[in-house]
Parts: C-alpha cells; sequence; structure tokens
C-alpha cells in the first residue's frame, strides 16, 4: 500500500487586490498557513508524501520572503516529503525561479521538473507533467504513455491543466486527455488547475483549491487522501479539511410582506464562525421600498462581523406605489425627483435595466430621507 496527500493551486503570495483593509494581509497568510495545516494531515493519517499539483506560487516572480518562507516551513515538517509541480502561474517559463528553488529547496523538497519517472517508495514511480509555459499549446501528460516502469510498479500521473475546456481561453491542444489514466495505466492521475474538487473518474482527480479564492465553486477547501492498495485495487480517495476561510454564496428570495432583515439573519452562520467568512448574500424577488431600504441597514449593521459581506440586489425587484414618496416628502425639489424616478421605474417603454435602475435610485433616496428625518 502506498499513501500519499493531494494538492494544488497554494497560490502563495496571491495579492488579493480586490479587497481593502487589513482583508487581503488576513487572505495571504491564511495560504501560507496551508503548509502546516497539510503537513499535519500527513502525520495524523501516516502519509509521508504531499503532490502538489502545480501553481505552488501565484507568479512566476514570487517575492523572495513568500518563497524562503514556503521553502522554511516544508523544511520544518520533514521527514513529511513535498512533490512540487510547476504550473501554468509558476511554469518553468520562469528559469531564475526553478534555478533559486533547486539551490534553496530542502531535502525533503522534490521538485517535478521533468518529464521522468521519480521513484516516491519501493515499487512506485511517479511520472510528472510540468508545464513548460503558461499555455504550453499541448496536452503535457501525453509522454506518460510510453513510460517504462517495472511490473507490478504503482504508477501515479501528476499534472496540471483542464481535462475539458473550462473556459473559453483554453484550446483543444492545451487539454488533458479525460482518459489518460487509463491510456497511460496510472494508478492515480493527480491533477490541478481547476480550483473546486472534481472527480474525473475512479482514478483521475482535481484537488482543487486547498484555500479558495473566490465564491465560483461553493465547496470549502479541502485536499485529498489517496490510498493505493496494488495495481488491481481502485484507489481509496477521502477528503481531508483545509481551509481557514469560508466562502459563501447565499440566496434569499423576498415577497412583499417580507421581513428583510429577519431573513438574513435566519440565513447567516453562526457569530462566532463570521469573522473567518466571505459572504455573498443574493437578494432576489419583490420588496416593497421601505422593506429594501430595511435589508441595506440590516446588511450594514452585519458588515463588521464577517471577514467581507457584500449583497447583490441586482434581481430585487422594488414594488413601490405613490403612497410611499409620502414617506420620501410630500411636496418640493425631493417630491418631484422621487415621483420622476417612479414614473421611470413603471415605463414599459423602458429596459427592464433601466426601470430597475430608476427603482433603486428612489431606494436610495428613500433611505437618505429616512436618515434625515431620524
Amino acid at each position: 500500500m502506498f499513501r500519499f496527500i493531494h494538492s494544488s493551486d497554494l497560490h502563495l503570495g496571491k495579492r488579493f487586490g480586490n479587497f481593502d483593509g487589513d482583508l487581503p494581509g488576513r487572505l495571504r497568510e491564511a495560504r501560507h498557513g496551508i503548509i502546516g495545516r497539510l503537513a499535519q494531515h500527513a502525520r495524523e493519517q501516516g502519509a509521508d508524501t504531499i503532490l502538489l499539483a502545480g501553481d505552488t506560487f501565484d507568479t512566476e516572480t514570487p517575492a523572495p520572503d513568500i518563497r524562503r518562507q514556503a521553502l522554511a516551513a516544508m523544511r520544518d515538517h520533514a521527514p513529511v516529503r513535498w512533490v512540487i509541480l510547476p504550473g501554468n502561474h509558476d511554469s518553468l517559463q520562469a528559469a531564475q525561479l526553478w534555478s533559486t528553488l533547486k539551490a534553496e529547496a530542502p531535502e525533503n523538497v522534490v521538485l517535478a521538473v521533468e518529464p521522468a519517472a521519480i521513484q516516491l517508495a519501493a515499487g512506485v514511480a511517479l511520472l510528472p507533467a510540468p508545464c513548460t509555459t503558461r499555455r504550453p499549446g499541448r496536452d503535457m501528460s501525453e509522454w506518460m504513455d510510453g513510460a517504462a516502469t517495472a511490473e507490478g510498479t504503482l504508477r501515479v500521473g501528476l499534472a496540471h491543466g483542464a481535462i475539458r475546456s473550462f473556459s473559453e481561453e483554453g484550446a483543444a491542444s492545451d487539454v488533458i486527455a479525460p482518459d489518460r489514466a487509463a491510456c497511460a495505466g496510472l494508478d492515480y492521475l493527480a491533477l490541478g488547475d481547476w480550483h473546486g474538487p472534481l472527480t474525473v473518474d475512479a482514478r483521475t482527480r482535481y484537488s482543487g483549491t486547498p484555500e479558495p479564492d473566490r465564491f465560483k465553486h461553493g465547496r470549502p477547501g479541502e485536499a485529498l487522501l489517496v490510498n493505493l492498495a496494488g495495481r488491481s485495487a481502485l484507489p481509496e480517495v477521502s477528503a481531508l479539511p483545509t481551509a481557514s476561510f469560508d466562502w459563501q454564496t447565499l440566496d434569499m428570495h423576498l415577497l412583499e410582506g417580507d421581513d428583510p432583515a429577519r431573513a438574513m439573519e435566519a440565513l447567516l452562520p453562526p457569530p462566532a464562525r463570521r469573522r473567518q467568512t466571505l459572504l455573498k448574500l443574493v437578494a432576489t424577488g419583490h420588496s416593497r421600498l421601505s422593506s429594501r431600504t430595511a435589508l441595506t441597514e440590516a446588511v450594514a449593521r452585519a458588515v463588521p462581523d464577517f471577514a467581507l459581506l457584500e449583497l447583490d440586489e441586482n434581481g430585487l425587484v422594488t414594488a413601490c406605489e405613490a403612497g410611499d414618496l409620502d414617506l420620501i416628502d410630500r411636496a418640493g425639489a425631493l417630491r418631484e425627483a422621487a415621483a420622476a424616478l417612479l414614473a421611470e421605474a413603471e415605463d414599459d417603454g423602458r429596459s427592464a435595466g433601466e426601470r430597475e435602475i430608476a427603482r433603486a435610485a428612489l431606494a436610495r433616496l428613500f433611505s437618505y430621507a429616512q436618515a434625515v428625518a431620524s
């Protein structure tokens, strides 16, 4: 039996420049902390090898402190062995990076920089497919089909890239063959690039990033514990929790009579978890003008509890009647502005987007008037 941990896409040094305050620094530190969490899982599970299937670093020119502190952390967790594969973000095209890593890497760090078999243990061969450039233009795993190993040897593939075109940027020549494990006689193919965990077949998996960096995948970060019992047996794979931050998207559908603040509070995670939670609240349905304002105020009150809390109300239609305008003003410039916005919001000659912009502006005006009145 051979047991190891499969991870990928650590993206050490990612800047998170789209966030403000101290959140980017907290997120960067969480990514560095992945190294310790993976090592702890390895010790607890009796695995002495951790395979990193590409994009260990976020760029081809990581800052010296990012690079050296990562290697120092890996050194501190010896005898756990780390195998680092070049991905598309940290490809072999960055010759300076990989020559520096070669000079600085401790004994328990293996750089899988050549398409050649690496012996992981007696009777276990690793077949890596390092990315030569950000877009190699060909299936780098193809060489595995003809890679010779001794009879009875467990064959583990390690690659970075798409099994299918996940985006319009991917060309067919860049896509890893979906039957690569079968064609190359692999007992397991460890893949990186896709940031959510994904099972391609019984012997082929993406681990996903161990520390999510976006709302897209809707899954907590994890790594995979893989047990290979022999050439005739399917791999036993189980998920290991690794993330320190939780990225959530919550849908909240409202009707006109609903209390939005109460509906929101029912969806939110417990207070103790909020500091480590990045939450996108997606509001849809219909709401009266006063209720929409109450929702905005409730979100503003909850924001300090979270690492990040965003409200997406593009799908929320604001219902407004002439009587609602009295709550803004009964006469004067504000009333005239409110009436004009209401007319635009109810004008069937305008596009749905234009009508919703008018409703949103009316809601802001309502909120302003209520704030002044209080």
